[in-house]
């Protein structure tokens, strides 16, 4: 690898409550308007719904390189300046949604709070390597984890009140709300300055291409792409699976999804605390064997009689959050150990394109395979989830960045 001489800053710890406080009112916002997006634009702008879903394609489509565009960024400006900057341009975007009423409009406003919230994910990473010790960042990241989901599931329930006590007058201070609290993420992150000292390094040359020549790096990207596709469960299919596939009623649905979120912030921490002790990649390989087993729990349901069905869906899906609640912070671990520290907002932007690729992909590829029988999907997932395996645990091998256990000494576990 060839390489110059250049000096980047080196990071120490910083107080971390300002850091986390901006991932929380970041979250309550995102969650403020996240499911009322189309409803928003066809009760404001006399848009038809297929003009408003167009409209909304079309914003995400044109925002889909950002990522790309990001990661020079982050290693020029470091990710805190990007992400304080990335939630700027979200708040200036809901704003600009109060005044958007025609269908290039609706597209434009779309496409900046996109190219804001893309921006603000691919430098989150970095925010806690900013903050933390490698040995202390899985924790971080479950904390962070915690606190997005709590402050999600906190905002959709108050977006849902907003809607049903003001209808469009609601929505739009849903709106502003969401606004506001981009705005104030953005203050707490430009109040949260981490201590650095100058430290001489090397900086690789060949920007991108050397992410892309890092195999290493593409298999994990390969291993977070079926965690994506996984993480599509609760928005895409377990609903539609529900209703038409098993004819339970939509309610079951919505109290699935609220044992995920209350499953994932009441454990998530302490269920990291625990698994420190062993390497990231066995931690993500049991995560991945978990998955399989509820996603092939879920494929047998269809089969099964009537009074299994409610309890193995719950079983299931305790299944399914326990997978991310193991898997999770040590994917977001392993995203910035195996990351080349010159080039990390590149590295991470590749990382974010998997799930901008799978987020594009899985809708329509699930939802064929549902049309084909209940269970395809399911299986689909088993295959992905048993795949990843392998993968994952083949990161293990030796390499420029070698892996240990987060909160043990080399060599244990």
């Amino acid at each position: 690898m060839t390489t110059t001489a250049s000096v980047p800053i080196a990071v120490r710890p910083a107080p971390r409550g300002r850091l986390l406080g901006s991932y929380v009112i970041d979250s309550l916002g995102s969650g403020l308007f996240l499911a009322f997006t189309v409803v928003y634009f066809v009760r404001t702008t006399g848009l038809s719904l297929a003009e408003v879903g167009a409209a909304i394609s079309l914003g995400r489509l044109l925002a889909a390189p950002t990522a790309l565009c990001v990661g020079p960024l982050i290693d020029r400006y470091d990710a805190r300046r990007v992400a304080l900057s990335a939630n700027l341009l979200s708040a200036v975007a809901y704003l600009c949604f109060l005044a958007a009423g025609q269908l290039w409009q609706v597209a434009a406003v779309v496409f900046l709070a996109q190219v804001g919230a893309a921006s603000y994910w691919t430098a989150s990473t970095g925010l806690v390597v900013l903050a933390a010790e490698p040995a202390e960042r899985p924790r971080l990241f479950a904390l962070a984890s915690t606190l997005r989901n709590a402050g999600l599931a906190l905002g959709g329930a108050l977006g849902a009140v907003l809607l049903g006590w003001g209808g469009a007058d609601g929505l739009r201070v849903t709106v502003a709300g969401n606004a506001a609290s981009y705005a104030v993420a953005a203050l707490l992150l430009l109040c949260w300055r981490p201590v650095g000292r100058a430290a001489a390094t090397a900086r690789p040359t060949g920007g991108y291409g050397l992410v892309l020549r890092d195999r290493r790096y593409l298999r994990l990207i390969a291993v977070n792409l079926c965690f994506v596709f996984a993480s599509l469960v609760l928005s895409l299919l377990l609903a539609a699976y529900l209703v038409e596939g098993l004819h339970r009623a939509a309610w079951v649905a919505g109290s699935l999804l609220v044992l995920n979120t209350a499953q994932v912030v009441l454990t998530q921490t302490a269920v990291t605390r625990l698994l420190t002790r062993y390497r990231p990649t066995r931690v993500v390989a049991a995560g991945s064997l978990l998955n399989a087993a509820a996603f092939g729990l879920f494929a047998l349901l269809g089969a099964a009689p009537g009074w299994a069905v409610t309890a193995g869906l719950y079983a299931a899906m305790l299944l399914y959050n326990a997978a991310e609640t193991v898997a999770t912070p040590h994917r977001e671990e392993l995203s910035v150990a195996l990351a080349d520290p010159a080039l990390r907002g590149r590295y991470l932007a590749v990382y974010q394109l998997s799930w901008t690729f799978g987020q594009t992909v899985g809708p329509g590829l699930l939802t064929a395979l549902l049309g084909l029988g209940a269970a395809w999907p399911w299986l689909f997932l088993l295959g992905l989830s048993l795949a990843a395996v392998p993968l994952v645990l083949g990161l293990d091998g030796a390499g420029p960045r070698a892996l240990r256990p987060s909160g043990a000494p080399a060599g244990t576990r």
